[in-house]
Formats: C-alpha cells, structure tokens, sequence
C-alpha cells in the first residue's frame, strides 16, 4: 500500500471519527432537552415523599414504619398502576408529535384522563381498608393501626398523580416539559416550609406531615391546568373534546399492557418491604429497608429521567418512520445512563454509611441502613441501566414484552431468591436485597436482548398503521376538506 492511499485511509477514518462524535453531540444534545427537565421534576416530585419520611420518622418509629409499608406498598402499588396506564399517553402523544397529528395529542390525554379516574376510584378500597389489608398480611397491629391512618391521607394524593402523570407525558412528549420541571421545583420548595409549619408550628404531627404532601401535590396539578388551558398548548390542546370517548377501548387496552409492565417493576420492591416486616425485628427492618428503597428510588429518578427522553426520542424517530436514527439513539441512551450509574455508586460507596441518620434518631434503623449501604451502592450501578431500556420498549409500543421480561426476571427468579436468602439463610435484611438484585440483573440482560433484536424497520410500519388507524381530523382540517370539496 502506497504513502498516498494510506493517508487517503487515515483522512477517512478521522472524518467518520470527526462525524460520530457530531452525531452523537446532536443526539445528546435533543436526549438531555428532554432527559434534564425531566429528571428535576422526578427528583424534587419524589423527593416530597422523601421530605414527608424525614418528618414522620423525627415523630414516631412507629409512624415511621407505617409510612414505609403504605408508601412503598399500598401507594406504589396504586401508583404504579397509574403511572403505567399513563405510559400509553407518552406512547401515543410522542408518535402523534413524529407524525405531526399534533391536535390528536390534546384527544389522547383526555382519553388517559378518563381511564386513569375510573381507576383510581376503583382502587380507593385500598387505601380506605388500610388496616384490616395490613392486618391480614399478617404486620404487627400498632403498625398496621398506624398504616391505616396514614393511607387515607394518601387518596387525595394519588388522584392528583392521576393528572400530572399523564399532563407530563403530554408535554414532555412535545418538549414543553421545562415548565414541568419548574413547577416540580416550586412543589418541593414549597413542601418543605409547609410541613415544618403544620408539624412543628401547628404542632399536627404525623398528620401534618401528610397534609403537607396533599396540598403539594395538587398546587403542581394546578399549575400544569393553567399552562395547559392558559393558551401555552396552542397546537396540541383544542378544548375538551367528546373525540375523547372515541376509541377509548384501544388505549384501554394499551394502557393495561403499560400498567403490567411498570406495575411489575413497582410491585416488586413493594413486595420485598412486606417480606422485611416478617423479619424478627419488623419495625427496624421495615423502617432501614424503606430508606435505603426510596434512596435508591430518588437517584433512579434521574435514570428514569433519560426514560422519558428515551421514550420520547425512540416514539419521535419512529413516527417520523426513520428506523436508523431510532438505532443510534438507543445507544446513545444506554451509553449516558451507564456513565451517570458509575458516578452513583461512587458516591453511594463514599456516603452510605451516614445515610440512616438523615432519616431517623433510632441507633437499630441506622445501622442497618449502613449494613445496606454497600449493597444499596451496587443497586444504584444496576438500576441505572434498565429504566432507560424500558423507556425504549415504551417508545416502540413494546409493552407486552417487557411485561413478560418483568414478570419473569423479578418474579420468578429475584422474589424466590430474597425470601431463599432472607429466611432459609438467614440473612435476614441484606437477603432479601440480594434476592432483589439478582432479579434486576437478569432484567437488564433480558431488556438488552430484547431491544438488540428488535426489527426496527418493522416498528416503524406497526407505528404508522397504528397512527393512521387512531387518527381523527382536527377541526382545522374538516374546514380545509370542505373549502377543496
């Protein structure tokens, strides 16, 4: 090979090299467009939750412990089922916006309104039978007396999410979510005072604390009605629409598959809660197991930040019918939310030790939180993978699939493993942890297969026909068809 032909080469290879890392830039630069509002929002909206434990737990272990079996139970239980009916609005509203059917986006949230409400009404029995359900599963009476005062408060709560769940995806998927992330920013500055005044200066204790976390809740429901109504939706938001009611049996239909999909998931740590409460000392394992959980939750809320953007990014690329740019930012997707894991577990390994006492006053529910804490730093490397890989399957309308992956992953191989490891082994706590962790390693190589032999070209034929199959003219274009006629 000549002097010529090699520089001919090298001048090639620098200018794909030169020309991936602008790729990769641009794709970047519109996942983190998306992936940073979103993630302030899911951080200061959890880290309310995470507020109203730290008060609870200065007022009572045993509230404490309450608090911690309704929140990571009864309420990511309903939760979850909400959050994952409203994934078929981020679906839907994302490939309407890559298809620019911009008006059927403001038909497909009222549509996830509806389903949502009719759900979350038929769920209230939980949280209105608290103690008789906690009772029944066998926790300790005081707990359970205790968790039952405490899930009333929490129904105002969850029909609020009922709202915002969907209204965010509805934005984000259009990229107006910046407002989202402001008025989540405003909750949590606003949660904080209120609950020091209604516990400690109107001295309401336990049950400040919770009508602090109500009020919160709807004051970011109201500010997301006037961005939407006030005019800021021009193209998306038409005004209420009897189209809403139409084909609602579909997306009832998808809605169900999102919900399997995200409730799988949820209901897996909820589950691990109650096996703590088995434990010889229910009230210290429920309390350390339920922090390090929602720890782990709110750093995996910036992972499920870049969800959302993954979400949007792969329904944007599919409803414009470009499968290759769809391919390329999966990739890039999973290469930032690995670099954000290890700089996670970084700081998880550094700080773990000290983290029980943020929480609690009780010496027993410290120390074991920093028992945990080296296994709670691996957690944090693990789940920083997987919540984006379900954010693709969400975008692409694979929710079936990745429901399947959950059940399998978390059910049948971690579940067993904890309750294995926890009680046969008697490894009480740091058991059922591992027990956990095994079963988000299988789902995060189950995910990574499933979306590496993903047809992306077939995607984009299934969104097109779907799109088209859905898809209602505005009023706009009925006049524009009758002028032409």
């Amino acid at each position: 090979m000549d002097s010529s032909t090699q520089e001919s080469l090298l001048s090639t290879a620098a200018e794909e090299k030169s020309d991936l890392k602008g790729r990769i830039w641009e794709e970047s630069k519109k996942i983190w467009r998306v992936a940073l509002p979103s993630i302030i929002s899911r951080v200061t909206s959890f880290g309310t939750i995470v507020v109203t434990q730290l008060f609870i737990g200065h007022i009572s272990s045993v509230d404490l412990a309450g608090y911690a079996l309704v929140q990571t139970i009864s309420e990511r239980f309903v939760d979850g089922i909400v959050i994952g009916m409203s994934s078929a609005t981020e679906t839907l509203c994302g490939q309407a916006f890559g298809a620019k059917q911009y008006h059927m986006m403001g038909i497909f949230l009222q549509r996830s309104w509806l389903v949502n409400l009719a759900t979350v009404t038929v769920l209230l029995p939980i949280f209105i039978f608290g103690t008789p359900i906690f009772n029944l599963l066998g926790e300790k009476h005081n707990i359970a007396e205790s968790a039952g005062c405490i899930s009333l408060w929490f129904i105002l709560f969850v029909y609020s999410i009922a709202f915002s769940m969907t209204i965010q995806m509805y934005l984000q998927a259009q990229q107006k979510n910046m407002v989202i992330a402001w008025l989540s920013v405003m909750q949590f500055v606003v949660h904080i005072p209120l609950s020091w005044i209604f516990v400690y200066v109107l001295d309401w204790g336990t049950n400040g604390a919770m009508a602090a976390l109500s009020l919160s809740s709807w004051l970011l429901v109201c500010g997301e009605f006037v961005y939407i109504f006030g005019g800021w939706c021009v193209d998306s938001w038409k005004g209420f629409s009897f189209a809403a009611f139409k084909d609602i049996f579909p997306v009832v239909k998808l809605s169900i598959s999102s919900g399997l999909m995200v409730c799988l998931e949820l209901w897996y740590y909820a589950i691990l809660v109650l096996l703590a409460g088995y434990m010889k000392n229910a009230e210290a394992s429920i309390s350390a197991f339920s922090i390090c959980l929602n720890v782990l939750a709110w750093i995996i809320m910036i992972s499920v930040g870049i969800m959302g953007s993954a979400t949007v990014r792969v329904a944007n690329e599919l409803g414009r019918g470009d499968a290759e740019a769809t391919k390329f930012s999966v990739k890039v997707l999973i290469g930032t939310s690995v670099i954000i894991g290890l700089l996670f577990w970084i700081l998880c390994l550094v700080f773990g030790n000290k983290l029980g006492y943020l929480f609690t006053n009780e010496e027993e529910v410290a120390q074991t939180v920093s028992d945990l804490s080296l296994l709670l730093a691996f957690s944090v490397l693990l789940t920083g993978i997987y919540p984006v890989l379900s954010g693709v399957a969400v975008g692409a309308g694979l929710q079936t699939k990745a429901a399947i992956i959950n059940l399998v992953c978390f059910y049948v191989i971690g579940l067993p493993s904890g309750a294995v490891l926890g009680y046969i082994f008697q490894l009480q706590a740091k058991g059922i942890w591992l027990g956990m962790m095994s079963g988000v390693v299988a789902e995060t190589l189950a995910l990574s297969f499933m979306v590496w032999k993903t047809n992306w070209d077939e995607e984009v034929s299934i969104t097109s026909a779907r799109l088209k199959r859905w898809y209602l003219e505005s009023l706009n274009d009925s006049k524009t068809s009758s002028v032409h006629s």
